[in-house]
């Protein structure tokens, strides 16, 4: 079964819960790319797919009542359908398993990178709550981009070039100052009404009226529609360093790092 034969999209467990590592699921479906990586198609999954600036879960699917374990290394969605890339463990030479619908399987995320993908995106969300507690509230929300490998936040709007590096120390004094403080996180799916309301009386104009989206409250700030996984408490980071904050051309980037525990 194709990719293309499928319509049902994939239920994602970590919408409701995401702080959850280990579930259970059905296959759909099991196939070879064009670009000769293997990918499983479930009704349901833990695994966060590469998206909204955040990088994909990784981890293992291992199918249940059998010695096969499916290494996943990269995870995608299309049209609503969640695609687990990857490739089988010790199987050796050219032996290809044909996986039938409907087998059970379980799923493993990666710990540790969860935990840092989770670290990253929820930095983001606290340098946004900060910016207008040290007279950034004019830069407004723009492209976010949470990979390990250089994690930063792009705003519209700019700073004077004069005030860019007390800006940086002020931001990084005040984000710190919300860590240590605390405070829980949550998700919930809402209508758009009750959603505007916990985002401070308004939602961003791509969130289309009729829709019932997903809405991340940290702590007592108000809250934002997002997709991602986050930490289940703001203290779950210990120190976030803003390295560097860049302003030109009508748009500001702030870089940061994270140290989570």
């Amino acid at each position: 079964m194709g990719e293309t034969m499928l319509k049902i999209p994939t239920k994602l467990e970590y919408y409701d819960d995401m702080w959850k590592l280990q579930s259970t699921a059905t296959l759909l479906s099991h196939f070879k790319g064009d670009d000769d990586r293997h990918a499983l198609i479930l009704d349901r999954t833990i695994f966060y797919p590469q998206g909204g600036g955040q990088p994909a879960d990784t981890g293992l699917v291992h199918i249940d009542g059998s010695d096969i374990k499916f290494v996943v290394h990269d995870v995608r969605s299309k049209d609503g359908i969640v695609f687990h890339y990857g490739f089988f463990e010790n199987l050796g030479g050219e032996f290809e398993p044909t996986l039938d619908k409907g087998k059970e399987v379980s799923l493993f995320v990666d710990e540790p990178r969860r935990k840092q993908n989770s670290g990253l995106h929820s930095a983001g969300h606290l340098l946004d709550i900060c910016l207008p507690r040290i007279g950034l509230g004019h830069l407004e929300p723009g492209k976010a981009y949470h990979f390990p490998d250089g994690p930063w936040v792009e705003y519209k709007g700019t700073i004077p070039q004069d005030e860019m590096r007390n800006k940086q120390k002020d931001l990084e004094l005040e984000v710190n100052a919300l860590i240590s403080v605390g405070g829980k996180v949550s998700a919930d799916i809402l209508p758009y009404d009750a959603a505007a309301k916990l985002c401070g009386g308004c939602l961003p104009d791509y969130v289309p009226k009729e829709s019932t989206p997903r809405i991340v409250r940290i702590g007592d700030n108000p809250g934002c529609p997002c997709g991602g996984t986050h930490v289940a408490d703001i203290s779950d980071i210990i120190r976030i360093k803003v390295s560097q904050i860049r302003s030109k051309k009508g748009s500001t980037k702030v870089f940061y790092n994270v140290d989570p525990k």
